[in-house]
């Protein structure tokens, strides 16, 4: 009889280790060996969101940056308090802009370090996501940069790099334009470009050569994209400190609208938005769409990922607006001036959705 019982014992056992080793996990990471994509890796929606984060600094010095404004003991008293306090609003917009789930690839700007990056997607629903971060420095005079977070269960990432703006000979300081190159779970490549143009501080008129050589430094690159590849998927989100109609954005990037199917391959998805008057930022009473979505025509047509709605769109809830005394609403900045207002940030994101 004994015999009998340790024998049924072995055969469950060798069953049990069977079963178990043909189990899949219920969450399989992408593999980060380059080449094939794992078996489950992606769904049928990407979400892409840029989100001016108006001034994310940490409270410590670095002496490397421009960041003393920006720190306990300054005017401004930026505290811990205040710090965390605006991680967990900038937390909640961005996972709401994801709809049913979280967002997939998220572009930022006006961020001091990887560190804050990290931060952010590691505080409230963001924790979730399990987001990757990928950041370069850049030679920006305030010490602010642009960054770029995804999913690795959404998106393989294959190389980033920089790329400058000059201006003639000169290398303008201000950020760098980032470049991210990813697989889609269906095999799909994306060139994602992270952007934040040379503001308009000095009048429109008078900085706008420094925008246009932005829009000239990232057509180039684009080109070189499209040449080798005629549909390539090309996704260029940013704050440009222009609106879809200017110069830069028009002419020199070549950004058409998404009913026209521009010969440039190039579409800006928040040109519907403009014309309609709406913006992403308010100054002075006056909406602005400096905040850009622009995809290569190859994200409009009817294989693989497409943007079936083809236009972008802005993200706002009444708990991230002001309203002054005569009713106008704006974005709820942190600060005006140096006063806390405590908002979340002084533009809106912006955002589009892709699906297969």
């Amino acid at each position: 009889m004994k015999r009998i019982l340790i024998w049924l014992a072995v055969v469950a056992l060798v069953f049990v280790v069977l079963f178990t080793s043909h189990q899949r996990p219920k969450n399989p990471l992408p593999q980060t060996v380059s080449g094939e994509l794992p078996e489950q890796f992606g769904d049928s929606t990407l979400t892409f969101v840029f989100y001016n984060v108006e001034n994310l600094f940490d409270i410590h010095d670095d002496p490397e940056k421009n960041d003393q404004e920006f720190l306990p003991g300054s005017k401004k008293q930026w505290t811990a308090e205040r710090y965390q306090q605006k991680l967990a609003d900038l937390s909640r917009v961005l996972a709401e802009t994801g709809g049913d789930e979280l967002p997939e690839i998220v572009g930022l700007c006006e961020v001091e370090n990887r560190q804050v990056v990290e931060e952010l997607f590691s505080t409230g629903p963001l924790q979730a996501g399990g987001y990757a971060v990928v950041h370069v420095e850049s030679r920006d005079a305030r010490g602010i940069d642009v960054s770029f977070a995804y999913r690795p269960d959404e998106l393989k990432v294959l190389e980033n790099r920089t790329v400058s703006v000059r201006k003639g000979n000169r290398k303008l300081t201000t950020r760098d334009i980032l470049l991210v190159t990813g697989l889609a779970g269906n095999g799909e490549r994306f060139h994602i470009f992270i952007n934040h143009w040379p503001s308009r501080v000095g009048g429109e008129a008078e900085s706008e050569p420094d925008r246009i050589a932005a829009a000239a430094a990232l057509r180039m690159v684009v080109d070189s994209l499209q040449q080798a590849d005629p549909e390539a998927h090309i996704v260029i989100m940013g704050d440009m400190n222009d609106e879809p109609g200017n110069r830069s954005l028009r002419e020199t990037l070549a950004a058409g609208s998404p009913e026209t199917n521009p010969s440039s391959g190039l579409v800006n998805l928040m040109l519907p938005a403009f014309q309609r008057g709406e913006g992403s930022y308010n100054y002075r009473g006056d909406w602005n769409m400096l905040d850009n979505l622009v995809v290569s025509s190859s994200l409009l047509d009817e294989e693989g990922f497409r943007c079936t709605d083809r236009e972008g769109h802005i993200f706002r809830r009444e708990w991230m607006e002001f309203r002054n005394r005569k009713g106008e609403v704006s974005p709820n900045r942190t600060y005006a001036g140096n006063k806390y207002t405590g908002g979340v940030s002084d533009h809106f994101p912006v955002y589009f959705r892709l699906v297969r």
